[in-house]
């Protein structure tokens, strides 16, 4: 009882993210698995193969959704995080009038639910008479980006020690270098696990897309129309690809933050004041 009193939290920690890894777990099962073709099967009944990954991009439509959405992505990641960045820093270091509104305006999009939003972009793009299709899902998954990247961004800031700007101030850095070789490698991290927050967000949207897609197939989109008929297992190999990419992304930013972290810490040592003896001093 001790043990487990003193490991509960751990014990209970690591259920968590057991149940929350299990979908995943299904999915990359039934990547392997020999189903029938176009069919809507979860039993694995004739073992397993390598056959629907040696094919993984076979099917054309499946390949069109997915290009779609990664050039999406991509482009929402990167707008997002530039505007995102930029917004957290005049947040947290510049004081004007609205701040405190604009801080709870950012959260509104993230408690939003994403039916509302989805329906509300489509009755603007319809207002201003907005053709539907690539140009509005970029404009829609930009708008639900940002919210994410100022948080991440702004709980780094938020924690900024201000002191290692200003020591390269005094030793003559311009505001340009000192953002380039002090703020941005320290910031770095926060920026690149908001982008990829950004990232995996827009891939994964259904909802908001859903609604304002018109004639743009996504790869969320394409899964749910063939759904119906049987999902083909080459999606479950696709999906399998993207989850090992995103926990290696994950890695990497763990990584950089505790490296941003150790070069945070560094601090210059103080040096060691010698006294001189009585007579030496006085001569000093």
């Amino acid at each position: 009882m001790r043990w487990l009193r003193r490991n509960a939290l751990r014990i209970y920690a690591g259920l968590a993210v057991l149940y929350m890894l299990i979908p995943i777990g299904v999915i990359a099962v039934f990547s392997f698995a020999e189903t029938p073709k176009d069919k809507l099967n979860f039993a694995i009944n004739d073992g397993f193969t390598l056959e629907y990954w040696q094919h993984a991009f076979g099917i054309e439509e499946l390949n069109h959704a997915l290009r779609t959405s990664l050039e999406l992505a991509a482009l929402s990641t990167l707008i997002s995080t530039v505007i995102g960045t930029l917004m957290a820093l005049a947040l947290v270091r510049y004081h004007f009038f609205g701040q405190r509104a604009s801080n709870l305006l950012i959260i509104l999009p993230m408690a939003t639910p994403e039916i509302v939003m989805g329906a509300s972009l489509l009755s603007l793009f319809i207002f201003y008479s907005a053709p539907l299709g690539f140009t509005t899902l970029l404009i829609a998954h930009v708008m639900f980006c940002i919210s994410f990247v100022v948080v991440v961004v702004r709980s780094r800031l938020i924690g900024f020690d201000r002191s290692l700007e200003e020591a390269a101030r005094d030793l003559g850095a311009t505001p340009v270098q000192t953002f380039r070789y002090v703020t941005f490698p320290l910031l770095a991290p926060a920026i690149i696990a908001g982008g990829l927050l950004a990232f995996a967000l827009s891939i994964d949207d259904f909802v908001i897309s859903n609604f304002n897609s018109g004639t743009t197939v996504t790869f969320p989109l394409y899964v749910f129309g063939v759904a119906l008929r049987g999902i083909p297992v080459q999606v479950n190999a696709i999906a399998t690809m993207l989850s090992i990419v995103t926990a290696a992304a994950i890695l990497l930013v763990i990584l950089q933050q505790r490296r941003a972290e150790r070069l945070a810490a560094v601090r210059p040592e103080p040096e060691e004041v010698k006294v001189l003896p009585g007579p030496a001093a006085a001569q000093a």
